[in-house]
């Protein structure tokens, strides 16, 4: 885990099996959610893993591929991306990972984008 962010207490990570039986879908398809930026994942802890609170009622969280690829552009790493999603935002009043599970997506997107 990064030194200078923890990433939630209670962050709870799903490797590759696990993201199998979650999402009930071929691992194939699984590698392409992550390919297609609907999933971002670290290797921070050996094997690579995705942040549980990514999954929503068995999908992807729907407001999470865009965020991605914005902050992506901004040059952000997966890891720097992930700890991003997590760290509290003073402007959002939480999370920006809790703002998009409240469906604000675009006061997280706005902020994202001034980031680059």
């Amino acid at each position: 885990m990064s030194e200078n962010v923890a990433v939630t207490p209670a962050a709870q990570w799903l490797t590759m099996p696990d993201l199998v039986e979650v999402l009930d879908e071929p691992l194939g398809r699984v590698r392409r959610l992550i390919d297609d930026h609907y999933l971002v994942g670290s290797r921070r802890n050996g094997a690579f893993a995705v942040p549980a609170a990514f999954i929503v009622d068995g999908h992807p969280l729907s407001s999470l591929r865009g965020t991605i690829i914005v902050l992506q552009d901004a040059g952000f790493t997966d890891d720097e991306l992930i700890d991003w999603l997590f760290a509290e935002e003073e402007s959002l009043g939480r999370s920006p990972i809790d703002a998009l599970l409240a469906g604000h997506k675009s006061a997280v997107r706005r902020l994202a984008r001034t980031l680059a």
